[in-house]
């Protein structure tokens, strides 16, 4: 029986090629599956952009531990269950999060056998948050070096001027959004490895900061209600009102009209 991994996969053999999208991982892991849901075990190498699963013989068994339940302790049968999980073996990384694997992984912190810790010289630092007037002017940052009276940025937030649209819900319901243009920074290396940021661009990220006035989506109104929130990439020839168009054709929305906008707002590269 074929392993599913994801939504893109080839299989050869006891081979399965499956793609990570946009989602780089390097590292070797044993795993001995939980003989529950996920049997047999297998070797995980994982290419950047692509994990190769290679299924094995039992070689490695799943950690188990029996568990009494008291609710099961009058009843015919056995008065509790086994608790299994998988035993993994190995190591990955991404983006400066680094794992090591060497035993059970309960998903439970006080018996899981994992140690991970971020790499300094790999990781992202975020130096910079900021928040726009729709005519492009900048409101406010968390260096203090605008509007610094503002206690952190739900406050600023909060202040913040804001664009108004109008729109429709894929269900034909009329609602409104407010946005705010944000835009936060990383740059390169942490702690005594600060200096690498002198030799890589940093990472800006631009977007706009969506308020619903009410849910929104297929599951509004169920017991897992709707979104009332959301953001939307800013990108470096968009205005405001051009980014939440896209988002409405992405989301199916039909955007109506706009309030407070400024067709000529443009971020520099």
């Amino acid at each position: 029986m074929a392993r599913r991994w994801s939504d893109n996969e080839r299989y050869f053999g006891p081979f399965t090629f499956a793609a990570n999208g946009t989602f780089q991982l390097i590292g070797v892991v044993l795993d001995s599956g939980d003989g529950d849901e996920h049997h047999g075990c297998l070797l995980r190498v994982y290419l950047k952009w692509w994990t190769v699963l290679c299924e094995l013989p039992p070689i490695l068994r799943p950690h188990q531990e029996w568990i009494d339940h008291p609710a099961l302790a009058d009843r015919p049968g056995p008065g509790g269950f086994w608790d299994r999980h998988p035993r993994e073996f190995g190591f990955s990384s991404h983006d400066g999060f680094f794992q090591v694997f060497f035993g059970p992984q309960t998903d439970d912190s006080r018996t899981t056998k994992c140690w991970s810790k971020f790499i300094p010289w790999r990781e992202w630092r975020h130096v910079r948050h900021s928040m726009y007037t729709p005519d492009g002017d900048l409101f406010w940052d968390n260096n203090g070096a605008v509007n610094d009276h503002l206690e952190g940025s739900f406050d600023a937030r909060e202040a913040c001027p804001s664009q108004t649209f109008v729109f429709e819900d894929f269900d034909g319901e009329r609602l409104t959004a407010e946005v705010v243009v944000e835009e936060r920074e990383w740059r390169k290396g942490d702690g005594w490895f600060k200096w690498l940021a002198w030799f890589r661009r940093p990472k800006v990220h631009r977007y706009i900061d969506i308020r619903f006035s009410g849910e929104v989506g297929e599951r509004k109104g169920s017991w897992k209600g709707g979104t009332i929130g959301h953001s939307a990439e800013l990108l470096p020839w968009d205005t405001p009102t051009s980014a939440f168009q896209r988002y409405c054709q992405e989301n199916r929305m039909t955007f109506v009209t706009e309030q407070k906008t400024d067709e000529s707002l443009k971020f520099p590269d």
